[in-house]
């Protein structure tokens, strides 16, 4: 598997698919991921609607929307009773890369999982995920390629620095 750090909007990344950090409702847990739901429009908000609430780790698949890839992968790093955490943001990484896997996604942009206020520190979310990335390279074919998609020159560090930490320096 290869892995890159961009800095972009995930709303215009080229990819197969786009991870994205959800409560367990499936909604939107910063701002970033809530503008990325505006630009992916009504055709993703309709496929959203859940019996029940999911629990942290659960990932699942929908249509993109008005978005240019074909699916979307939204995965759980919080609950009303279980806040972001390390542990969280591991399973739920790992959850939407089994789901790149199961669909065949050769191309995953992912967002960073556990930011926002209250949360993660950039460093801790990105040594999370670059684990979590590293444990299903071993096992699984697809995707081919993660692109970590970041919104800043700070975020794009903390995850470079994790990836030359974990030996892979993209």
């Amino acid at each position: 598997m290869h892995i890159a750090v961009t800095i972009d909007d995930l709303a215009f990344v080229v990819a197969d698919a786009i991870a994205r950090p959800v409560g367990a409702e499936l909604r939107a847990v910063t701002p970033v991921i809530r503008r990325l739901e505006q630009a992916a429009g009504d055709g993703l908000l309709r496929q959203l609607q859940l019996t029940q609430p999911l629990e942290v780790g659960a990932a699942v698949v929908t249509g993109a929307g008005a978005l240019a890839v074909d699916l979307m992968i939204h995965a759980v790093v919080s609950t009303p009773t279980e806040a972001v955490s390390r542990d969280g943001v591991r399973r739920a990484t790992a959850s939407a890369l089994q789901r790149a896997h199961d669909f065949a996604v050769e191309r995953l942009a992912i967002a960073p999982f556990g930011l926002g206020a209250g949360n993660l520190d950039i460093d801790d979310a990105a040594q999370t995920m670059i684990a979590a990335m590293r444990a299903h390279r071993g096992h699984r074919p697809c995707p081919s390629a993660v692109t970590i998609v970041v919104e800043s020159d700070f975020e794009a560090e903390a995850f470079r620095i994790a990836l030359a930490r974990a030996g892979r320096v993209q």
